[in-house]
């Protein structure tokens, strides 16, 4: 069931009984406040001379969507059953955290023309306050969104789309093809803590297979390097043998008995 709001002094929404108020065409809803959020509407102090506005509601729902805020406060009242801002009006936000209390979320309102606001209010001071916390959450998503729009806006302008091209204007915006999402963060890869052999295993070093020598290289310092980059070199070793050569002693006696039989000769 549709209620649709009339002689409201502020820019209202259709309501819905299942789904709270009626959607946009290609509208999503991307973040929902805590229940026990409150709104205020009042005059900038700036502007003295004004017709002075104040609307506020104690507790309510703020809802963030790819084109504008909407607040449904938990007790309408003849002078507040919803309000709806599109995202493009809203300039200077930044959210205040003080020492006691709560966060406050912090806008400009730039009123759109027939929205129920008296045109005398050129802009319009919106606060929220968010007693159950979501202050910074609700400003990361608008910032995001208010990001992409217009970006939108400047394609939509560079392709020379008119209805795009004058203010806040997103009629000309496909808004089914903006992206919306958080990127991923990026990360950086370390490439000098990464190992020469990452992502690559080789056969196990064995000195069996290579006995020849035919598949590894001499550093000349007695070390037989290995021919898989990353592995410690395999040194050899040289160890005199602990006992005589085979035949030593044969040998020994015959050359003692050939030496013997030449000084023999000799003396004759």
């Amino acid at each position: 069931m549709l209620k649709k709001q009339r002689e409201v002094p502020n820019s209202w929404v259709m309501l819905s009984d299942t789904e709270g108020f009626v959607r946009l065409p290609g509208e999503r809803v991307l973040y929902t406040s805590p229940p026990r959020t409150t709104l205020s509407l009042q005059t900038p102090s700036t502007y003295p001379g004004v017709q002075p506005l104040s609307i506020s509601s104690g507790a309510g729902s703020a809802h963030l969507t790819n084109q504008r805020i909407v607040y449904l406060p938990a007790s309408p009242t003849p002078t507040l059953r919803s309000f709806s801002a599109p995202i493009l009006n809203l300039h200077d936000t930044h959210v205040s955290a003080p020492f006691f209390g709560p966060n406050v979320w912090t806008a400009a309102l730039q009123p759109v023309t027939g929205g129920g606001i008296p045109p005398t209010q050129s802009i319009i001071e919106l606060k929220m306050v968010f007693k159950e916390g979501g202050a910074f959450d609700f400003h990361q998503h608008f910032e995001r969104v208010k990001e992409r729009l217009l970006q939108a806006m400047d394609v939509a302008r560079e392709s020379g789309n008119g209805e795009a091209s004058a203010g806040a204007n997103l009629a000309g915006v496909n808004l089914a093809a903006v992206h919306l999402e958080q990127l991923p963060a990026y990360e950086e890869t370390n490439l000098s803590s990464m190992s020469p052999l990452d992502g690559f295993s080789p056969h196990p070093w064995n000195p069996a297979r290579h006995d020849s020598g035919a598949a590894s290289s001499s550093d000349g310092q007695g070390s037989r390097t290995s021919p898989f980059p990353g592995e410690r070199p395999v040194e050899e070793r040289f160890e005199p043998p602990i006992g005589p050569p085979p035949g030593y002693e044969e040998a020994q006696a015959q050359s003692v008995g050939d030496e013997f039989e030449r000084r023999l000769r000799r003396s004759r």
